[in-house]
């Protein structure tokens, strides 16, 4: 693949002040200064956002146009796949420049969830889901991966402590990521046990197994190599593949994300690399038994052995391969489509020595894994430093 990635912004995430236009407008106008680039360089805009009823602005690609006058009448795009709007938005960037259509690209996510009420959260959450299957689950979207946790524990075994452990790994993580909305080490004892400041939300899952609502943005300027500066900070997309699978939960083995699976293996297969030759990955961990199955879709783990990759301390900072160092959407915070454009930002932070506080030593090549609903919408990405 030839398309760079040669700036990138990043707000805080958590609950923001900032208006939806004000998050995409200062998100892109930071990218495009970190990349050196000028607006007016910019062929084409893609914004990533879920919304789903939880932010009365609608149609927002144009708001990236009050970056900066010169962006006027550039082509921009919303793109939206649920929880992988972010990744959408980026992978339509990559499409543009691999077809020689562009030669940069302004990539944001961006979502304003926090001024919604929770009932109007919980049912746009749900716009993720299967309607005629979701009608009247609990706690929204908690309730839909409650129904996976629960069939998982039935095949597997009860794996509260293995929740708990990622869990209070990711908020370990947190505490050094000055972006992260939620920045306190809970200890597993906390994850693990209910208490009035961690009650169940769906059972098994409590609170500290679920990502919280919040706001925020995140910004790349993609470039075709002979429209980069002349500069040894850049990363490049190695490879990238997108899977979708069924909606319907009743189609699926829920207990196997089966197209994440695929998406690791077309994109391992594609990089020609192996999970022991990464540095690093950040992926989806909406809740904790996302990120448990995860370790099996990578191919990290056997199916029904992920409890291994957290509890033998494969996936802490000092592992064997760290995941989610930047604490996760769990602690990090997950503004729906901020997401997947926030995990590649951080992701090439790192390989540029320039993720701050969390820092993985020499780290030369890096997975991101972002995921639309109950293992809808599978987006893997394999990101390297390149020189020049």
């Amino acid at each position: 693949m030839k398309t760079r990635i040669i700036g990138v912004s990043h707000s805080r995430f958590g609950k923001l002040d900032d208006s939806l236009e004000a998050l995409i407008a200062d998100s892109a106008r930071d990218a495009l200064a970190d990349a050196g680039v000028d607006a007016r360089d910019i062929d084409a805009i893609y914004v990533g956002q879920f919304n789903s009823g939880m932010c009365p602005q609608e149609f927002p690609a144009s708001l990236a146009l009050q970056t900066d006058p010169e962006l006027r009448f550039k082509p921009a795009t919303r793109c939206e796949n649920a929880c992988a709007s972010g990744s959408a938005a980026l992978y339509q960037g990559i499409n543009l420049i691999e077809g020689g259509l562009a030669k940069r690209v302004l990539v944001i996510g961006a979502e304003k969830m926090t001024d919604a009420s929770p009932t109007a959260i919980a049912e746009g959450l749900l716009g993720a889901s299967y309607r005629p299957e979701s009608q009247g689950v609990e706690a929204g979207f908690a309730g839909i991966f409650a129904q996976v946790a629960r069939a998982y524990f039935e095949r597997y075994g009860d794996h509260t402590d293995s929740l708990a452990r990622i869990a209070a790994k990711n908020h370990a993580n947190g505490v050094h990521n000055p972006l992260a909305q939620l920045r306190k080490d809970l200890g597993v004892d906390f994850c693990r046990d209910v208490s009035d400041k961690n009650p169940v939300v769906a059972a098994p899952l409590k609170r500290t197994d679920c990502s919280p609502v919040s706001d925020g943005a995140a910004a790349i300027v993609l470039s075709h190599p002979d429209a980069a500066p002349t500069s040894q900070r850049q990363v490049r997309f190695r490879a990238r593949a997108q899977v979708t699978d069924f909606m319907p939960l009743a189609r699926r083995d829920l207990t196997h994300l089966e197209g994440a699976g695929r998406a690791w293996k077309q994109v391992l297969e594609s990089a020609g690399l192996t999970l022991d030759e990464l540095s690093l990955a950040e992926v989806h961990d909406c809740f904790t038994i996302a990120e448990l199955m995860i370790y099996e879709a990578m191919g990290l783990t056997p199916l029904g052995q992920g409890a291994r990759a957290i509890n033998e301390g494969w996936v802490m900072p000092d592992g064997k391969l760290p995941v989610n160092p930047s604490g996760g959407l769990k602690s990090k915070g997950h503004p729906v489509g901020a997401t997947g454009v926030s995990m590649h930002v951080l992701a090439a932070r790192q390989l540029l020595g320039e993720a701050t506080g969390v820092q993985i030593p020499d780290a030369r090549l890096a997975a991101v894994f972002n995921m639309g609903g109950m293992g809808v919408a599978s987006y893997a990405s394999v990101l390297e430093r390149t020189i020049g």
